[in-house]
């Protein structure tokens, strides 16, 4: 636990609540942002001194991150890269991954959809998991497209050397979108469509400040769903939530432990 967690006296009614909103929902919805991550120790990205906020040899990291960057500089964006996205193997899953997965595996959980790109619930054991801005696991050359593997990118990228595409010679990307990109479309209608009709969204770790994935959650109370927020930090959407809790470690090893007493509903 850490100064994030409530009192007894305070947790325990909203956590009993919590419980009986997830026994009684039949399409819950999992949303997650970097505050998941860090519990794995994986660098936040936009917190006060995230790795994103902080500039890297005098440039802005989001302009790193853009499109039009990258086309221009590949080299600076791997050599920023290189120790922030091609490291990712050495990260475990947390007891928020292993609860989710967990969640998924009885029956309770619909699936879930990150901001993340770590692969970590993936490697927790969750099946149904939708990358809205991508993943390093998965790249492509720019010129005509084959696929590379997180495998065969990270070695040269650690090495210092850009990947190139052995079957046209084109800088190899990671399949994660970039400012100036826009989000897989046939992902985000189907968010659309599972937030919009989810009974229950659990928003975890995210301060639901980058756009359009932050809006997902209020799909569901639009719905006439309800939204659970577990965040250190206050979001615009609080208001909108049924349960507001801060401390993730406390929720999810409380969860944990009652999950165990559940038998699976599939």
């Amino acid at each position: 636990m850490d100064g994030y967690a409530e009192s007894p006296e305070r947790f325990v009614p909203g956590f009993e609540r919590l419980t009986t909103l997830i026994a009684n929902s039949r399409r819950l919805r999992v949303f997650t942002g970097a505050g998941v991550s860090t519990l794995s120790g994986i660098p936040d990205f936009r917190g006060a001194h995230g790795v994103y906020t902080d500039p890297w040899h005098g440039m802005d990291v989001e302009d790193i991150l853009s499109l039009d960057f990258f086309r221009e500089n590949p080299k600076v964006f791997y050599q920023w890269a290189k120790d922030v996205w091609f490291h990712l193997e050495e990260y475990q899953p947390n007891i928020v991954h292993k609860v989710v997965a967990e969640l998924e595996r009885k029956g309770f959980s619909n699936g879930v959809y990150t901001q993340n790109i770590d692969m970590l619930h993936q490697r927790a054991g969750s099946k149904a998991v939708y990358e809205i801005h991508g993943s390093p696991f998965h790249n492509y050359c720019t010129q005509c497209g084959k696929h590379f593997s997180y495998e065969q990118i990270a070695p040269l990228v650690r090495s210092d050397i850009l990947p190139v595409c052995d079957q046209c010679g084109g800088v190899i990307k990671p399949d994660i979108v970039f400012y100036g990109e826009s989000l897989n479309r046939s992902l985000l209608e189907r968010a659309w469509e599972d937030f919009g009709h989810a009974d229950l969204c659990l928003v975890l770790g995210s301060s639901l400040t980058v756009q359009p994935a932050a809006s997902l959650p209020r799909l569901t109370a639009q719905g006439g769903g309800r939204i659970v927020i577990v965040n250190a930090q206050p979001t615009d959407q609080d208001s909108f939530a049924s349960l507001r809790f801060k401390d993730l470690s406390q929720v999810f090893v409380a969860l944990s432990r009652w999950l165990e007493t559940q038998p699976d509903r599939k």
